[in-house]
C-alpha cells in the first residue's frame, strides 16, 4: 500500500515565491535570485513529504506562475507575438514566460498577454493556451526534466507530474476558425513521448498525468483520444508506471473508459463524489491499482478518519493492499501550507482551530491513515483525538443560530424580486443619475501602495489609533476621488483603501467566519489570497461600508458607487463549512448583503455594486448538475439586490467567464449594469450578449489590469468600437477588465485617462452621426 501526494503548494509558507518574483519584476533582483529562491521552496517541499512519510513525492508541481503555462513552454505552444521575445538574446526563456502571463512592453515592444480563465470550479487562474490550425509542437522546455533530476540529487525520488494531452488540448482556445483543438493530438503526443523518453533514461519509475477531463462531458472524438494517447504511450514504455488522476467530480458515464485504459493506476477523488466508489470497484480490472482521493485538497477540514476508513477498507477488501494508494482528493495548491503557523489564538481560536488541516497536516493524514488501515502499533490517542475533535463540531454552540435559520426559512417570492422590471426601472434611474452616453466608471478598488499596507499593520499592532487609522484613510480616499473627477469619470468608487480583501473584509464583519495569519493559496501568478473560513451560522451584526461609502459620496457631486461582494462570491472564496449544503449557507450570506444595500441607499448611494466574479467559477462541471446550482446562485444574488427602489442601480461584476450557456442565467439576475471582462479576449466574451440580446446595461472591460502595460487610447476606441457594433450604445459602459488594487498607480492614472479619452471619441462619433 501507497501513499501519494499529487501536488504541493508552491507559494512558500510565508509565501516566499510571491515575494521573490516581484521583486525579481520590479527589477530589485536579479534571475539568478528568483530561481534560486524557486529551488529552496522546491527542496523544503520534497524534504517536507519525504520526512512524512509519503510514498509517491511530485516533482513538477512547483511553478514561477501557472502550471498550465508550464506546459506550453514545454511543449513550445508560444504564440507568434511571442517570437520577437525569443530572438531578442537578452531574454532568457523566463522573460518570455512571464510575457505570456503578463504582457511585455519594453525593448521597443508591445505585446498583450495570453487569456487567463478560472481551473476548472476553482478560484484558481490558469493561462489559456493558444491553438492554430495544424500547430506544430516541440520540446521547449527542460523544466520537468530539470526539477526531477534537482530532486535525485538531493537523494529524494519524486513522481514527475504532468498534465495530460487530452486535458492539455482541452483546456485551451482555437485562435482560428475550421478545427477542433483536440485535433491537434497527434501532433502534440510526440512531444510526450520525447519527455517520457527522457524520463525512462533518468530510470523514473512513476509518472502522474493530470487528465481532471476525465470527470467531465466528454465527445467521442474526446475519448477517442483518450484511447488513442494512453495506448501509444503504454506500447512505447510497456514498464512506466503511470497514475492517471482525475478530480473534482466523478468518473459516472467515463468510468468505463477510464478503468480501460492502459495505465498503472487510476485516481478518483471521493472528497467530492464518495459515492463513485462502489461504481469503480465494480468496473475496475484485475492489472489496475486504485488511488483513493479522502483527504480533501480543497477545503481546510480535519479528516474524519473513521469515515475514511470505511471507504478504505472496502477498496482494501476488493483490491488488496498492493492495488491500493492513498492520497488526497487532488493537488493540495488549493489549501494554505501550514497549520502550525497559525499561533494567534485570538486570530483563530483553539476550539476552531481543532477542526482544520492545512496542507502539511493532510500529508499526515494521508500517512495516518495508512498506519490505521495497517492497524499499526499506534498511541490510542490519535484517533481518539480525530473522534472528539469532530464530535465537538457537530455540538458546538459557535456554529448554529436559530434566528438565522428561521429568517431563511421565511423568506418569499417578494424577497428575489426588484419591485418592477428592467425597463421600467431604466428610465427611473436616467431621470435620476443623468449619465452620459458610455459613462465610464472603474470596477472599485484603486492601487494600494505599501504606505497604504503599512497603515492597516500598525493599526492592528496597536502603533495607530483608529483615529488616526481613519485619517489616513479619509485622505487616501479623497485624493481617489479628486483624481476621478479631474480625470472625468463619470460614476466614482472610494478606492476600498481601508479594505484588505473583497472577501476577508466582509467575512470580518459578519458572525460565522473566522480567519488565519497565514492561510494564503494561491490565485494567480503572484497574487495569494487568505479566503475566510465559514464555520457557522451568518448574519450581519452592524453595518460594514456605510461610513466609508456616505464619507466619499460627500466629497463629490458626482455618484460614488457602494463596493460589495456579492453572495455566490463570498462563498465560493472562503472555505466553507462542510455540515450542510451550499446553498443554505449562500443564502445566509445573500441576507446579510441585503440589508447592508439597503442601509447603503439610506444613506444616500444610489448606485451599488454587488461583484458576483464567482457566479460562472461555481457552475458544477457536469452540464446536469447545472440548472440545481443556478437556481440558488441567481436566487441568492436577487436577495442580495432586491430590498431597494427602481431608482438606484445595481451593478454586478464577472471577470475570466465564459457566457454562452449561462446567458440566460445572468440576465435572470437582473443587475441594471453589468461588467465583465473582455480585454484579453478581444471582446470576444460580448458574442454571448450580443447573440442573447442582453436587455440590460453592460460594461465591456477594455483594457487588462492583470498586466502591467499600459494600453493606448486608440487601442481602446478599437475594442469600443467592436462592443458597439454588437451592443446597442445606449446599454454600453466604458471600465477596465477588474479592479485595480494590484496595479501602481502610474501605469493607472495612465490609462485611467486613456480610457475617459476613449470613451469621449465614441460619444464624439455618435452625437456626430446622429447630427449627419
Amino acid at each position: 500500500m501507497l501513499t501519494n501526494n499529487l501536488g504541493y503548494p508552491r507559494i512558500g509558507s510565508n509565501r516566499e515565491l510571491k515575494k521573490a518574483c516581484e521583486h525579481y519584476w520590479s527589477g530589485k533582483t536579479n534571475i539568478q535570485q528568483l530561481i534560486q529562491a524557486g529551488k529552496a521552496i522546491r527542496q523544503r517541499n520534497w524534504e517536507l513529504q519525504q520526512e512524512a512519510g509519503i510514498d509517491l513525492i511530485p516533482s513538477n508541481d512547483f511553478s514561477f506562475y501557472d502550471q498550465v503555462l508550464d506546459m506550453s513552454l514545454t511543449v513550445g505552444a508560444i504564440p507568434k507575438r511571442y517570437h520577437d521575445v525569443i530572438l531578442n538574446k537578452s531574454n532568457a526563456e523566463l522573460d518570455l514566460y512571464f510575457a505570456m502571463a503578463r504582457g511585455y512592453q519594453k525593448d521597443g515592444l508591445d505585446i498583450t498577454a495570453m487569456e487567463m480563465t478560472k481551473w476548472f470550479d476553482t478560484n484558481y487562474h490558469y493561462i489559456v493556451p493558444e491553438f492554430v490550425k495544424d500547430q506544430q509542437f516541440k520540446l521547449f522546455s527542460t523544466k520537468l526534466l530539470d526539477e526531477y533530476n534537482e530532486s535525485k540529487r538531493l537523494g529524494i525520488k519524486t513522481k514527475p507530474v504532468i498534465i495530460g494531452p487530452v486535458t492539455y488540448l482541452l483546456l485551451g482556445k482555437e485562435k482560428e476558425a475550421g478545427f477542433e483543438r483536440i485535433d491537434l493530438i497527434k501532433n502534440l503526443l510526440p512531444v510526450y513521448l520525447d519527455i517520457l523518453k527522457k524520463l525512462d533514461e533518468q530510470h523514473v519509475e512513476w509518472v502522474q498525468f493530470d487528465e481532471p477531463f476525465l470527470s467531465l462531458d466528454l465527445t467521442e472524438k474526446d475519448k477517442a483520444a483518450f484511447k488513442y494517447v494512453y495506448t501509444e504511450i503504454r506500447k512505447a514504455f510497456p514498464r512506466l508506471k503511470i497514475l492517471l488522476t482525475t478530480y473534482f467530480e466523478a468518473l459516472k458515464d467515463n468510468t468505463a473508459l477510464a478503468v480501460s485504459l492502459p495505465v498503472t493506476a487510476l485516481h478518483i477523488d471521493l472528497v467530492r463524489v464518495p459515492e463513485q466508489l462502489e461504481s469503480v470497484l465494480a468496473a475496475i480490472p484485475g492489472n489496475l491499482t486504485l488511488s483513493l482521493g479522502v483527504v480533501d485538497g480543497r477545503n481546510i477540514w480535519k479528516n474524519d478518519y473513521q469515515k475514511s476508513l470505511v471507504q478504505l477498507e472496502n477498496a482494501l477488501t476488493k483490491l488488496g493492499t498492493d492495488r491500493l494508494i492513498i492520497s488526497p482528493s487532488c493537488s493540495l495548491i488549493h489549501s494554505p501550507c501550514d497549520l502550525s503557523l497559525e499561533t494567534n489564538d485570538a486570530t483563530l481560536t483553539p476550539e476552531i482551530k481543532q477542526w482544520l488541516a492545512f496542507a502539511r497536516q493532510k500529508v499526515d493524514e494521508v500517512v495516518m491513515l495508512k498506519w490505521l488501515l495497517n492497524k499499526e502499533d499506534l498511541d490510542p490517542y490519535i484517533l481518539s483525538e480525530n473522534i472528539q475533535a469532530h464530535e465537538n463540531r457537530l455540538t458546538s454552540s459557535l456554529i448554529h443560530n436559530q434566528a438565522v435559520k428561521q429568517r431563511v426559512e421565511s423568506i418569499s417570492e417578494k424577497d428575489d424580486r426588484r419591485k418592477h422590471n428592467f425597463a421600467v426601472r431604466k428610465t427611473a434611474q436616467r431621470e435620476a443619475l443623468g449619465l452620459p452616453l458610455f459613462p465610464t466608471t472603474t470596477i472599485g478598488s484603486f492601487p494600494q501602495t505599501a504606505e497604504v499596507r503599512s497603515w492597516r499593520s500598525k493599526y492592528k499592532k496597536g502603533e495607530l489609533t483608529l483615529t488616526e487609522y481613519d485619517a489616513l484613510i479619509e485622505r487616501e480616499t479623497e485624493e481617489t476621488i479628486r483624481f476621478q473627477e479631474e480625470s472625468g469619470i463619470d460614476v466614482l468608487v472610494h478606492g476600498e483603501f481601508e479594505r484588505n480583501d473583497m472577501v476577508e473584509y466582509f467575512g470580518e464583519q459578519l458572525a460565522g467566519f473566522t480567519f488565519t495569519k497565514n492561510g494564503w493559496v494561491q490565485s494567480y501568478g503572484s497574487r495569494c489570497v487568505k479566503p475566510p473560513v465559514i464555520y457557522g451560522d451568518v448574519h450581519r451584526p452592524k453595518a460594514m461600508t456605510v461610513r466609508w461609502s456616505a464619507f466619499s459620496q460627500s466629497l463629490s457631486d458626482k455618484w460614488v458607487k457602494g463596493m460589495l461582494t456579492g453572495p455566490v462570491t463570498i462563498l465560493q472564496w472562503s472555505f466553507v463549512r462542510n455540515d450542510q449544503p451550499r446553498s443554505e449557507t449562500c443564502t445566509q450570506i445573500a441576507l446579510a448583503i441585503r440589508d447592508e444595500v439597503v442601509d447603503l441607499e439610506k444613506a444616500g448611494i444610489k448606485i451599488v455594486q454587488i461583484d458576483e466574479p464567482a457566479i460562472r467559477e461555481g457552475l458544477p462541471l457536469r452540464k446536469a448538475d447545472w440548472q440545481s446550482y443556478l437556481e440558488w446562485a441567481v436566487k441568492a444574488f436577487r436577495i442580495s439586490a432586491s430590498g431597494v427602489a427602481d431608482e438606484t442601480q445595481i451593478h454586478t461584476h464577472m471577470c475570466y467567464s465564459e457566457f454562452n450557456d449561462i446567458i440566460q442565467n445572468i440576465a435572470d439576475m437582473d443587475a441594471d449594469v453589468i461588467t465583465i471582462e473582455c480585454s484579453r479576449s478581444q471582446m470576444e466574451l460580448l458574442d454571448a450578449f450580443a447573440d442573447f440580446k442582453y436587455p440590460n446595461e453592460i460594461g465591456p472591460g477594455v483594457y487588462d489590469i492583470h498586466s502591467p502595460r499600459v494600453p493606448s487610447r486608440n487601442e481602446m476606441v478599437n475594442l469600443l468600437e467592436k462592443a458597439k457594433a454588437v451592443i446597442p450604445v445606449d446599454q454600453l459602459w466604458v471600465n477596465p477588465d477588474c479592479g485595480l488594487k494590484t496595479r501602481h498607480w502610474d501605469e493607472t492614472k495612465k490609462a485611467l485617462v486613456e480610457m475617459v479619452a476613449a470613451a469621449k471619441v465614441l460619444r464624439e462619433s455618435v452625437e456626430e452621426a446622429v447630427t449627419l
